[in-house]
């Protein structure tokens, strides 16, 4: 299981790293060359920084990270990232497809919302999908959450037919409305909705 404390509260940021000095410095030179300026202003940009928060409904869990920044992913925030939506059943942990944060991360954008996702089913082992297929017909056999690549959320200040309008709208994947058990599921998988 794990040693974490409910209700932590995680965030990354990090300094200049080895990579940002090396492209700044080259960067630099390459920008005394006139004809590369261009280029020099490419090497200079870097995609912002992407977080999410996360509120864990089953272990009381919180979590906010910077899971992207400059440029690549945080391979220690990934890491707290799979262990909140690890299946709180089982407690195994699966590696969460970075396009399904970074889905999510657009749905905040889209919403302008930072509030905390509340999970509530991020991984599924095979033994706990295999036990709620057999208590419901809308958990399927061959599920995604099987793979790391779905989540069912809410998202506090927002009335779960926005959430469900604002997934459908961004065209990333897969969009369950479920409004009498209070979530919306959301994929990577191919776009489809129900």
């Amino acid at each position: 299981m794990t040693s974490r404390k409910k209700s932590s509260q995680i965030q990354y940021r990090h300094g200049v790293s080895r990579r940002t000095f090396l492209a700044a410095g080259l960067a630099t030179a390459v920008a005394c060359f006139s004809p590369y300026k261009a280029f020099a202003s490419v090497l200079m940009t870097f995609p912002p920084e992407k977080a999410l928060a996360f509120y864990n409904t089953h272990t009381g869990e919180t979590l906010k990270a910077v899971y992207w920044d400059q440029g690549t992913y945080v391979p220690q925030a990934l890491a707290e990232i799979n262990h909140i939506l690890r299946d709180h059943r089982t407690g195994e942990v699966m590696e969460i497809e970075p396009a399904l944060l970074d889905l999510l991360c657009a749905l905040h954008q889209k919403l302008g919302s930072t509030a905390p996702f509340s999970i509530i089913s991020g991984y599924r082992s095979p033994e706990t999908n295999s036990h709620l297929n057999s208590m419901s017909k809308g958990v399927v056999k061959n599920s995604m959450h099987l793979l790391g690549k779905a989540i069912d959320i809410r998202l506090p200040g927002h009335e779960l037919k926005t959430l469900q309008r604002a997934s459908v709208d961004l065209q990333r994947g897969g969009v369950g409305y479920y409004p009498s058990s209070d979530f919306v599921h959301v994929d990577v998988g191919r776009v489809r909705y129900w």
